[in-house]
């Protein structure tokens, strides 16, 4: 029988945090969102004191105060390295690893020569702590659902980890499991399930497929085999190629004019490219949307977007750049406060496969070597080193127009000048 664990950091992102201020082991911390917006990440201490998952900063900033809690902005880059390093570890346990997000992991526990796998686990566990600081669960199982089950019940145990290999012990552990936490089912299907009276997770278990695929569709009949022990999901050990990618921002001010909106649209688009060479991919065309804030309420409210082909996939900067200003040419209207754009793409090929233009054709050797050199000077020098006019605007510094992160950790894993020291 196939047999998965799936490990997870706890509190990640907080946990991540501690691990360069003991001081914060025993106290409440959350971490805020892009523009220190919402609570994304509690640790246990910070659930006590009745934070909510996105709670809005402002709404819990008397709580912040009274109860002692450490409040931070996001460091994604700390956050980002971090996990690499924890998947480092994993890698010494098992060689067949699905990296799910950037504090889970899959691994293939069925082909390694292990006789006790609750042992194994909690080896897992014990040096992924003791390398990298951060606690975690393990949860094991004969399919992604059950050992995504097995994790979240594992943060319950003391031991912080269970196998549900048994059927005996997934009945037992199912019967009260509730159905908010089975992995799959949002709320849409909990409140269809509920008019069923269906409130546990064995009672889905034991539904019929065909019922749940009427109630859920096709995911819901996967979630009743895979919680038979039947898998349904494989392992992903090499990642599939990426179909889409998007670059998006909350701005740190609002946007009211349109060269501000011009040299921001621009800048996505030189991060877009840098995305798709990394990964060796293309694309034929953008979509780049803008929009005002939801919340402000004395403001006039506008949400547009415009996709605009491009004459043969490319990941070079500059031609994806002159389609993002096409679009913001077009959609641009004065009069709003915008406060969030984006760029997006989605079909994404490798360039060798892509069809050639039979008017207005790129010279692609003459590009390549533009954009190599340009990767290659930030990658040596940092990002943004070497960056298209389009985003300075006439300015002496590329205007990032970046979201707020007025709490944010040193990024002590990433940057020379903000190396953790010892006092």
């Amino acid at each position: 029988m196939t047999a998965l664990a799936l490990i997870d950091g706890n509190s990640f992102y907080c946990s991540c945090e501690r691990v360069f201020d003991p001081k914060l082991e025993r106290r409440p911390v959350i971490v805020l969102s892009n523009n220190d917006g919402c609570a994304v990440a509690r640790t246990a201490e910070a659930k006590a004191l009745g934070i909510g998952m996105g709670a809005p900063f402002f709404k819990i900033k008397d709580i912040c105060r009274s109860g002692n809690v450490a409040v931070f902005s996001s460091n994604y880059a700390l956050y980002g390295d971090m996990s690499r390093r924890m998947n480092q570890v994993y890698q010494g346990f098992s060689p067949d690893i699905e990296i799910y997000s950037i504090d889970e992991s899959f691994l293939d526990v069925e082909h390694l020569p292990i006789k006790d796998r609750t042992a194994w686990a909690s080896d897992l566990r014990s040096t992924t702590r003791q390398w990298t600081g951060i606690p975690c669960c393990v949860g094991i199982g004969p399919t992604k659902t059950l050992a995504k089950l097995a994790n979240k019940a594992a943060k319950k145990l003391a031991g912080g980890v269970l196998d549900l290999s048994e059927e005996r012990i997934r009945a037992e552990v199912m019967a009260t499991f509730p159905i908010a936490d089975v992995w799959g089912i949002g709320p849409a299907s909990q409140e269809k399930l509920r008019h069923l009276g269906i409130e546990y997770a064995g009672q889905v278990r034991d539904m019929d497929p065909k019922l749940a695929r009427q109630l859920m569709t096709v995911v819901g009949e996967r979630i009743i085999h895979e919680l038979n022990g039947r898998q349904a999901i494989a392992l992903e050990a090499v990642a599939p190629q990426r179909k889409g990618c998007a670059v998006t921002r909350s701005f740190g001010e609002r946007v009211t004019q349109k060269i501000q909106m011009e040299q921001a649209v621009a800048g996505y688009a030189t991060r877009l490219g840098e995305k798709l060479r990394r990964h060796n991919l293309a694309t034929d065309h953008v979509t780049v949307f803008m929009h005002t804030s939801q919340f402000s309420k004395d403001d006039p409210q506008r949400s547009v977007s415009m996709t605009v082909d491009i004459p043969e996939a490319t990941n070079d900067t500059l031609s994806l750049i002159k389609a993002a200003r096409r679009a913001v040419d077009a959609l641009w209207q004065d009069g709003f406060r915008y406060s969030k754009a984006g760029i997006i793409t989605q079909d994404l090929v490798p360039p060798a496969q892509s069809q050639r233009a039979l008017f207005d054709a790129m010279d692609h050797e003459r590009a390549a070597k533009v954009m190599a050199a340009m990767d290659k000077a930030n990658r040596r020098w940092g990002r943004a080193t070497v960056v298209p006019a389009a985003t300075m605007g006439g300015a002496k510094k590329p205007q990032t127009f970046t979201t707020k992160f007025e709490m944010r950790s040193p990024r002590f894993t990433t940057r020379w000048a903000e190396l953790p020291m010892c006092r």
